[in-house]
Order: structure tokens, then sequence, then C-alpha cells
């Protein structure tokens, strides 16, 4: 029989950081006994392949259902063809997989215990037109020497500006605590908390937007809640640091063919390119499940979709749900459209140049990758040809943008910011336009779906769902999905999945004091 490897050493799977939150499960059986209760988990990417993880391991009888041909979601591949006869693998290209990804990083470890399929980049270089750099290479991990050390190394944060600041604005930084951080700043926007702390104009961009942008969001738009909480994830609530690793070779190969054999090992049953048309629930409690080859009765269903999805499966499903919760779905929002370009050229970019650089103040570039510095699939095709592969990213794009001049401005920018690419012929691009990320907007906490839905038997799992828990981005898809089939093994009695977050309080005392001052009480 296949063990789970969900109970490996606590150090492995944790990290650096000894504050790090342990949520364990309710206690029951190790596994199902008897005749296994069946779930049908709809979606295959991170949340899903998350719930099917933790229920297949414990012996329930699961059918994955993904629309697309392959796993992965967001973080799903595909082959093409090049014009010289290469074949390649596109996809949304750069995610930087955090060390706080303590959920994220439990999963991928089911089929790759030492997570030997990242590879850490040595910085995470930010670098303004004006021509301001950061990086946080040399800044200190363990806060709150990691706030003193990036203000101390940045040229961001001149005497001037730090004198200008308002710290009392800035205090609820110090102690962010979920849920009540929402309850303090969902109604504001990520934009109006740092006017208010009359944060440097550079520092905005180099630092607290590269927290807003994650969320393809414009920060006029997000909710300052969710830029807090980034803000005490990454930088004031854990010492992980905010150094990230990066898979060595593209998405499919990388993580989720692993992760289908491993699931596969456990009875799982995957079925990619199977859209499902509609749940139905069963008068047993259960459910039927349709799609174009037929219907299937389960014992119980995981919706892992995107925002999109779920709001047109719930549609096309009229019985699931009451009126509240069908509301929920239905008010969900998209964020804005971004663009993933990535051009194979016929020339090396600069050696000095690195791996990934976040930009701002170059119009739409939001950071850009060589991935042949990484990527072993890109540097191999560089090795062979001579060339480079380069990938740029812009998020929040207009809505309506035209796709061809936005396209040809992303490359414009790269020219400015790699001032040698112009010289390079593109022998051929790629490029990802989508609109399918959860946008957190200004005071949309409270009316976001939960795991729980009103039948005992349905979960919800994904990055757009409410945890009150403190993660973001491919974590709360992660711990969402382990969540989802926690609350299903409930049920039936069988202990589920041991989870882990950053500390959810600030770390200091004193500081934690401050905030509650500011606070009032």
């Amino acid at each position: 029989m296949l063990v789970p490897r969900d109970e490996a050493p606590v150090a492995a799977r944790r990290g650096r950081d000894r504050r790090a939150r342990v949520l364990p499960p309710r206690p029951g059986r190790p596994r199902i006994e008897g005749a296994p209760p069946t779930t049908a988990v709809v979606g295959g990417g991170i949340a899903g392949l998350a719930a099917a993880t933790a229920l297949a391991e414990r012996g329930v009888r699961v059918t994955l259902h993904e629309r697309e041909a392959a796993l992965g979601g967001r973080l799903a591949g595909r082959p093409t063809e090049l014009a010289d006869g290469s074949g390649v693998t596109m996809s949304r290209g750069f995610h930087a997989f955090f060390r706080q990804y303590y959920n994220l990083r439990g999963l991928l470890r089911r089929a790759d215990p030492g997570l030997e399929a990242l590879t850490a980049l040595p910085d995470y270089p930010l670098r303004h037109s004006s021509g301001l750099r950061d990086g946080f290479r040399r800044v200190p991990r363990t806060p709150p020497w990691s706030a003193l050390g990036f203000v101390a190394l940045s040229p961001t944060f001149r005497a001037r500006d730090l004198l200008r600041m308002n710290p009392v604005a800035a205090l609820p930084l110090l102690d962010v605590r979920v849920p009540d951080v929402y309850e303090r700043l969902d109604g504001v926007s990520a934009r109006d908390f740092l006017d208010a702390i009359r944060f440097p104009a550079a520092a905005h961009h180099l630092a607290f937007e590269v927290f807003s942008r994650s969320f393809f969001a414009d920060p006029r738009e997000l909710s300052a809640a969710e830029m807090v909480l980034m803000f005490h994830i990454y930088f004031l609530g854990s010492s992980e640091g905010l150094l990230f690793d990066v898979p060595g070779e593209p998405f499919p190969a990388a993580l989720w063919e692993p992760l289908a054999r491993y699931l596969r090992g456990h009875g799982a049953e995957l079925r990619t390119g199977s859209p499902v048309d509609g749940v139905a629930p069963a008068p047993d409690g259960g459910f039927t499940v349709t799609g174009p080859a037929g219907s299937r009765h389960h014992d119980a269903v995981v919706l892992a979709l995107d925002t999109g999805g779920l709001r047109s499966l719930v549609d096309r499903s009229p019985g699931l749900g009451d009126a509240r919760w069908r509301g929920q779905v239905a008010r969900l929002r998209t964020a804005p459209p971004f663009l993933v370009s990535r051009l194979w050229l016929d020339r090396p970019v600069a050696p000095e140049r690195p791996g990934f650089l976040g930009t701002s103040g170059f119009g739409s570039l939001d950071n850009v990758s060589v991935l042949d510095r990484w990527e072993g699939e890109a540097a191999r095709w560089a090795a062979r040809t001579g060339g480079s592969v380069v990938e740029l990213h812009a998020y929040a794009l207009p809505e309506g943008a035209d796709r061809a001049r936005e396209q040809e401005r992303l490359v414009g920018q790269l020219h400015a910011v790699y001032p040698e690419t112009r010289a390079a012929r593109v022998v051929d691009a790629r490029h990802e336009w989508r609109a399918d990320c959860p946008l957190f907007p200004v005071g949309g906490h409270t009316d976001r779906p939960t795991v729980r839905t009103p039948h005992p038997a349905l979960m919800v799992a994904g990055d757009l769902v409410r945890t009150d828990l403190p993660v973001a981005l491919m974590e709360r898809a992660a711990t969402s999905g382990f969540l989802a089939a926690n609350a299903l093994l409930e049920r039936w009695g069988v202990r589920g999945q041991t989870l882990w977050t950053v500390p959810d309080r600030g770390r200091s005392a004193p500081l934690r004091a401050l905030a509650k001052w500011r606070r009032g009480g």
C-alpha cells in the first residue's frame, strides 16, 4: 500500500521559521474503512490537485475532471512548435514558489520529496525607470530586522522621505491577524492605505506595489486588507524572507506529471479534456455530475474552479446551494486582463542580467524573465541556437486593450530595460492573454464564498475562497484544497491533512502593543 508523504519531518515541511503555525486536523481514523465513498473533484489546478491528493491518500475513490488537456490550471503548459521546428512548452511562465508556501510545497513533496524540481534564484531584484534598484538578497529574513534592513539598504528611503512618513498610519502592518485585518482594512483601497502612510513614491513602486500587482490588480481597486496580509506573509510576519524558487523545467514535466503518477498510484481517476456540464443534488445527499460522456453519482463534490468557471457551473446547476450562496458566487469578479509574452531571440541577453527582474515605471511591463538562466528546456534551446528565451509580464491592462498594440509596446519596454535586445531578431513569439484571476475588491471580503457550502458534501476550493487563514495566491489555492478535503474526511470520521501557515499575528509583543493602541483597544 502506498503511504502518504504528509507526515514528513517537521523541519523539511515548514522551512526555517520556528514560529510557523501548525493546524492539526480533527481526530479520526487514518483511512477509510469499508466501502470507500466517491468524490468528484472538478478542476485540475493546484486546489483540485490538493483536494484529490488528501482524499485519495486516505482511501476515498476520487475522480478528477479537468476541462483542459493537461493538469495544472493556471500553471498548466501546452506543447507548441516554433518556426525553427523546435518543440517547446508554452505556459503563463514565471511564478515564484516562496518558502512560505508550506502547504503547496507539501503537496509537491508527494512526488518530489526533496523538491529537486525547484531551483532557487539568488535574489529578488527590482528596478525603476528612474534608475533606482532594490533587492532582497542582503536583507535580513527575520522580522523586524527584515523591514529595518530593507529601509537601511534601499535607495528609495532617503532621510527626508522618512521624516515625511506617517508612522501611526503604518501601525496596522505590525500586527496582522485574520480575519481582524479584513474587518479593519477591507473598506480601504491599497492605494489609499499607502498614500495615508506617505511612503516615498519609488518605494510604492519597488516594494508595496510588488504585492498588490501580484494579484493582477490595480492598487486603486485592490482591498488594502489583502495587500497588508501579503506584507505580513512575506515580510513582517515570517522569517522565510522574500527569496523564492522556480521550477527548473516547464510546469508539466517538473510538477504535474509526477504528481499525476502519484495520484494514480493511490487509485485516483484523472480525466483531462473532461468538462463538467452540471452538478445536481441527489436524494441521498450525494450529487449527480454530468458531462459530455454522461452522468455519474458521487457521494461528495469539490468545486476547484477559477472564478469564471465556478460562476458558469453554478449557473448551469440550478439545484446547487441557496439564494445567498448562489448570489455570492454570481458576484465574484475577475481581475483585469494580463499579458504574458514569450520571445525566442536569436542572440543572448547580456550575461549580467538576472534570471528574473521586477520592473516599475516602464509602462505596462511588470517583470522580465530570462528563462534560459533557470529553465532547462529554454537553456537547451539557447545552447543549441546561440539565442535566448525572454518572457515579459504585464498585469492589470485596460479592459478592451488592443492586443497587437500591447504586445508591441511590451517588446519596446523590454528594449528600454535591456537595450541589447534591440538588435535581436525574434525567432518566434507566443502570447497568453488571460482574465481569469480573482479580484479582491475593496469591501468584498465578507461576500466571498467559503470552503463549506449549504450542502454538507459540497466544497469549494481555490484562491478565490475566503479561508480566514494568512495565506494568499498559490498557497491559498493549495490550502483551500486541503481544507475542502479535510471537511469531507471529517464527515467520514477520517483524520485529514495537517496544515501550516505563517504566524497569525505580529512577531513582536511591543510592536503588537503599538498596533493595538492604534486600534483603540
